[in-house]
């Protein structure tokens, strides 16, 4: 039976290219529904009477799709750790384009009234559920396919499928702002980019069913069909995780803080921020734009940062990137506050740059904290159950902050506090770069090789 140490090249390129194709189109349906909110939702979904009110309410619902992720974590992490991967991974996918598809096809308040923020609502928690079980498998199936040398590189181009869905979906939006008036653009050209994700879903769908099951996979469940032949009884995942890798859990949970905050607050409140009534001079394509950029220095960096983990370690560079942010922060409300264009993207590149440290090593670090019968409900948990308060509220914690007190300085200071959270995390853990995923054995305590 083949290994993760055999698999060729062209193999785990093949399986890259479906993982990373499929997590693109995830996260551009779901991060498009995040600058739509900022832009758009209140406007076309809830009553205009306090438009202040409208956009948090908007961003509320953004946030809804958090609670539902660890919901999609737990059932996706279930049935991937029981029947495999790929499977669980196509029906993922399914899932999020439908719901982005009806989102486009969704009419506003002016037109069905109350009912327009209640199917919003409830497609957007469709989109969380399946985001949910979409990036366990996505990195699992590249983790269990590379070799252990250079795991962190291969893994982390599931990660770059995050800011290259930013891109495709920040590009569209900014590239309908500048050729539509503002009237146009909220009347339908903002449904363009949600009814094209049919188009990546299908292309995301042939490729990902090319690729075959985990090789690391396919050998423990021979293994787990012998133990049971043999009458002993498999444990639920969910339980076992619990159960053997309890410190494993808050300590993908910890190290998902920082990343998690500081991404929304450097792509998505941004928009909100410098188009708010104090920054009304500033059009939607100056922001967009900025992110846009800073999106690309994102992907290309990556994988950089994933090879650089292979190098040096996990925690090294996963320590850079947290303590960055937390620094970082108070300089990217110092440049953006100025309204310069080239200073405002030199703020999100730089604030990019720190968090893929983090998110480049992520997908081979947390993949090393679980066995591989668990691992899809571990990696799922730890990293979704961080998303609800870290990822789901920033936005609207951050709005609600920068309301109520006047400037961004105190948004900052809720960065640098998520900074310390991840910091503690990961420094408290051991290194994890040698571990062998085959040897699925619990690490109590993070004290294990």
């Amino acid at each position: 039976m083949s290994t993760a140490k055999d698999e060729p090249r062209s193999n785990i390129i093949k399986v890259v290219a479906a993982s990373m194709a499929g997590t693109t189109v995830e996260w551009y349906d779901f991060f498009l529904y995040g600058v739509a909110a900022g832009l758009v939702f209140g406007k076309v979904f809830f009553p205009q009477s306090d438009p202040s009110a409208a956009t948090l309410l908007a961003l509320g619902t953004f946030a809804i799709g958090f609670i539902a992720r660890p919901i999609g974590g737990l059932v996706f992490g279930h049935y991937g750790d029981r029947i495999g991967r790929k499977t669980l991974l196509v029906i993922s996918l399914l899932l999020m384009g439908i719901a982005t598809f009806a989102i486009g096809l969704l009419p506003g308040y002016a037109t069905i009234g109350i009912a327009a923020p209640l199917i919003l609502v409830a497609l957007r928690l469709v989109q969380g559920f399946a985001l949910g079980g979409e990036w366990g498998g996505a990195v699992l199936i590249v983790s269990e396919h590379g070799d252990a040398a250079r795991r962190g590189y291969w893994a982390s181009w599931p990660q770059a499928g995050v800011p290259m869905g930013q891109l495709l979906a920040n590009g569209l939006l900014a590239l309908l702002a500048l050729v539509q008036d503002e009237q146009s653009f909220l009347a339908w050209g903002w449904r363009i980019p949600f009814l094209l994700s049919a188009v990546l879903v299908l292309i995301g769908l042939w490729v990902r069913l090319s690729v075959e099951e985990s090789p690391i996979f396919k050998e423990a469940q021979a293994q787990a069909q012998r133990r049971a032949a043999a009458g002993e009884r498999e444990v639920v995942p969910i339980v076992d995780v619990f159960r053997r890798y309890p410190r494993e859990v808050l300590t993908a949970m910890g190290a998902r803080f920082a990343e998690n905050v500081s991404y929304y607050i450097f792509t998505i409140v941004i928009i909100t921020y410098l188009t708010n009534k104090q920054l009304h001079s500033l059009s939607n394509s100056f922001v967009l734009n900025a992110v846009l950029i800073g999106a690309v220095v994102h992907l290309v960096t990556i994988p950089m940062w994933g090879a650089l983990s292979d190098r040096f370690g996990r925690r090294p560079i996963y320590l850079l990137g947290a303590a960055g942010v937390g620094v970082w922060s108070f300089v990217f409300i110092a440049l953006i506050d100025t309204e310069n264009f080239l200073l405002t993207t030199l703020a999100v590149i730089g604030g990019l740059l720190f968090h893929g440290a983090m998110y480049g090593p992520q997908a081979a670090f947390l993949s090393e904290l679980f066995g591989t019968k668990v691992r899809y409900s571990g990696v799922s948990i730890g990293y979704q159950l961080a998303s609800i308060v870290a990822g789901g509220l920033a936005p609207t914690i951050a709005v609600l902050l920068f309301t109520q007190f006047g400037n961004g300085y105190v948004v900052a200071v809720y960065v640098a506090l998520s900074s310390v959270i991840s910091v503690v995390a990961v420094a408290t853990y051991t290194e994890t770069r040698t571990r062998d995923l085959a040897a699925d054995h619990a690490v109590a305590g993070g004290t294990a090789p």
